[in-house]
């Protein structure tokens, strides 16, 4: 039985599975096209969470991260020392720090998205031919439904 007799259910399963497989070889083809840093993955993953949702105190950040404050704190602080991260009073509440990324560090991200960006766009262009981009166009729509939360 080839991959299109397979009943609905089972197509489904093999189409996780390679779905699975491909994007995580996507995804670290994109990695090693950024540019090199000596950061932790603990301390990409904290400026991806203070991107994504602003500025934040070590509590909220651990709390979010699922780590002890102190754990965060030692983080927080290998971040300040790159200039990577910068703090300023809560104006809502005076003893509370409020962490923000600074201006280098969005820089820095910007430019590491601009150049997986361009490599994708490079790759794209290259191996795929017109029609196949279409398609490629037109399977996103699909991705990201797979993307959208259940109900």
């Amino acid at each position: 039985m080839g991959k299109m007799d397979r009943p609905a259910g089972d197509t489904a399963l093999a189409l996780a599975g390679e779905l699975r497989i491909v994007l995580g070889q996507l995804r670290r083809r994109l990695r090693e096209q950024a540019p090199p840093h000596d950061l932790t993955w603990s301390q990409v993953s904290v400026l991806k969470l203070m991107e994504r949702e602003g500025a934040a105190s070590v509590s909220d950040l651990a709390r979010r991260e699922g780590v002890r404050p102190q754990s965060m704190g030692e983080t927080i602080a290998a971040l300040q020392e790159a200039g990577l991260v910068s703090g300023a009073p809560d104006p809502a509440d005076g003893r509370r720090t409020l962490l923000s990324l600074t201006s280098a560090c969005r820089d820095m991200i910007r430019a590491g998205r601009a150049q997986r960006e361009d490599w994708l766009a490079r790759v794209i262009r290259q191996k795929l031919s017109t029609a196949e981009q279409k398609q490629l166009g037109e399977t996103m729509a699909l991705l990201q439904r797979l993307s959208e939360p259940t109900v």
